[in-house]
């Protein structure tokens, strides 16, 4: 057994003790695979931040708190005889075998995109059981399901532009956006709380597709804000000598006019 697979199967090992009634710790004895739901979600975020944040300590510090999800997951399946590790790993070998005949296969590619074209294909006929007239909406209700609000409207838009659901041109974008605005306006004027938020949302969708029409990335813009926004804050807390609370509005403004003028002179 190389090191990789002795270092895995001492992870194993290591969650199967804390899983045993016998002695085992009854924080991890409590969870169920709901449980565990918000863990997979703030571990994969954080393994994505360190990703960016570019050291590799911490990659693989986070790579290793997302594989303990997947581990603890299989256990708490195993438990009950329902799957276990080998089955997970199996089952995605046997895929990405199945889904690269250009690398197990004999299929010939000549780019990325006939290798996209080909996972593609071969992705639908294996979901070949679901009718035909119903498989674009069980996708996008899958996408609407599985994955963060801003990736799955970009999802649902790109599949739907797929089969023609499309503007002609980034006119008729410009267009949906102003009347989505019009009305989220016209809902905070006149509307219900429920109303309201509908509209947001129909506002958000639009400013997606114009991300999509101009090849943007919402979701990477949106945490670069944050990102930019926290930074400024620390500028400012940099240089003041009591609370942010303690500064007038017009204060608070000079020192984030000041802070985003310093960070600039940076980038």
């Amino acid at each position: 057994m190389d090191e990789s697979l002795a270092a895995l199967q001492e992870l194993i090992e290591v969650v199967a003790r804390l899983r045993s009634p016998d002695g085992g710790c009854p924080w991890d004895l409590a969870q169920t695979p709901q449980s565990l739901i918000p863990y997979v979600i703030e571990e994969a975020y954080e393994v994505v931040d360190a990703i960016q944040g570019g050291e590799q300590e911490a990659i693989a510090e986070e790579l290793g708190d997302l594989l303990l999800q997947v581990v603890l997951q299989a256990q708490i399946a195993g438990e009950s005889g329902l799957f276990g590790m080998a089955e997970v790993a199996r089952g995605i070998s046997q895929k990405l075998i199945r889904r690269h005949p250009h690398v197990f296969g004999d299929v010939l590619v000549q780019n990325v995109d006939e290798v996209r074209q080909n996972w593609e294909a071969i992705k639908a006929t294996e979901k070949a059981e679901i009718p035909e007239k119903h498989q674009l909406s069980t996708k996008l209700g899958r996408y609407g399901r599985t994955l963060p609000p801003l990736m799955a409207a970009m999802k649902i838009s790109e599949k739907a532009a797929a089969v023609g659901f499309e503007w002609e041109n980034i006119d008729g974008v410009w267009a949906k956006f102003h009347e989505e605005l019009g009305e989220f306006q016209q809902a905070l004027a006149e509307e219900t709380p429920e109303r309201q938020q509908a509209e947001l949302g129909d506002l958000l969708f639009a400013i997606i597709q114009l991300a999509r029409w101009h090849n943007l990335d919402p979701g990477a813009a949106l945490q670069g804000t944050n990102q930019r926004f926290v930074q400024r804050l620390q500028k400012m807390e940099a240089v003041v000598d009591r609370p942010l609370s303690d500064y007038s509005l017009d204060e608070l403004e000079s020192l984030w006019q000041q802070a985003k003028a310093q960070i600039a002179k940076h980038e």
